[in-house]
């Protein structure tokens, strides 16, 4: 089978070089195997996610060689590629599963409260707190907030095996508890959309941050309960500004809107790939000038950080 793999970003702000770094490993695995790659703008927060930032970081992904064989422009047939013009995929999907699934009242203070149960890299654990409401505790809630919705999750244990960082496993009801499928404005989570997403434009391979590897037993879960082939996955890890911060968009001097104005493209993918540990010389390298040495064991396991000077 061939394999697809995906860039899915979230066009928030301009795309700085963690987001590349997982571009660039994404289109590296993909076309190290003869595969294609899926462009899928994750916009559900519009308000997070002009349109001008999404044609911005469109242009930048060309700009750096990094193209895609379907997407905005390159239509495949599983459009449309944009998340907030694909609601109507999430609400089926949601619909299919919705016995398993209650309202939830909690406030993000509630949920982030210091008695709230916390994992001990500080992400909250939803206490279950609304489980237990009946139909009409529920609608006399409801005549005052808009409720979300959250999906029961098991007393169970999933694990998978990593691409790149190799086994993984999480207890749902411990570890994460029951999540979000949809927030209390309507707006579908990350969870669900990205698994019907990758299950309807036939995405055989997830390349991501390691942030994210604590997301996929619940995503394995839900393609379980609405019967999809889950993708394989890859972690890779961070890359971390020289103080050890994550990188964000607000980091200016690692976004391309400085670094587009420093160097060409050749330079910048020649020195992410050497921190990556695809190219030691460092030398100027177009993408399709990396595929032939691409190999995961050579892509580091722990947060890589920027030197001083990129």
């Amino acid at each position: 089978m061939e394999v697809t793999g995906r860039f899915a970003p979230s066009p928030s702000g301009r795309i700085h070089l963690g987001n590349i770094l997982c571009c660039l490993l994404a289109w590296l695995s993909a076309r190290k195997q003869g595969g294609r790659i899926v462009l899928r703008i994750e916009d559900l927060d519009t308000a997070r996610c002009p349109m001008r930032y999404a044609e911005q970081m469109m242009e930048d992904l060309l700009w750096l060689g990094l193209d895609w064989d379907e997407g905005p422009g390159a239509d495949g047939g599983h459009g449309p590629y944009f998340q907030s013009q694909r609601t109507e995929l999430y609400q089926a999907a949601l619909e299919r599963i919705k016995a398993l699934t209650y309202p939830c009242f909690c406030t993000r203070a509630e949920l982030h409260a210091a008695s709230a149960p916390h994992r001990e890299d500080g992400q909250v654990i939803y206490s279950g707190k609304c489980r237990g409401l009946t139909p009409g505790e529920a609608l006399e809630r409801a005549r005052t907030r808009p409720p979300a919705l959250r999906l029961r999750v098991p007393d169970e244990e999933w694990s998978f095996q990593d691409g790149h960082m190799g086994a993984y496993r999480e207890h749902l009801a411990r570890d994460c508890g029951d999540f979000l499928l949809r927030r209390s404005d309507g707006m579908f989570a990350y969870q669900l959309a990205v698994v019907v997403d990758d299950a309807a434009m036939g995405v055989t391979e997830v390349v991501r941050g390691a942030d994210l590897l604590d997301s996929t037993p619940r995503q394995l879960y839900l393609c379980h309960l609405l019967g999809l082939t889950p993708p394989t996955y890859c972690h890779l890890p961070l890359l971390l500004a020289p103080d050890g911060r994550r990188l964000s968009k607000r980091n200016a001097d690692a976004g391309l809107d400085v670094l587009r104005d420093r160097m060409p493209a050749s330079v910048l993918l020649g020195k992410l790939a050497m921190l990556a540990g695809l190219n030691p010389s460092g030398e100027p390298k177009a993408a399709w000038e990396l595929v032939p040495d691409f190999d995961w064991e050579k892509v580091p396991r722990t947060d890589i950080r920027l030197p001083e000077k990129f």
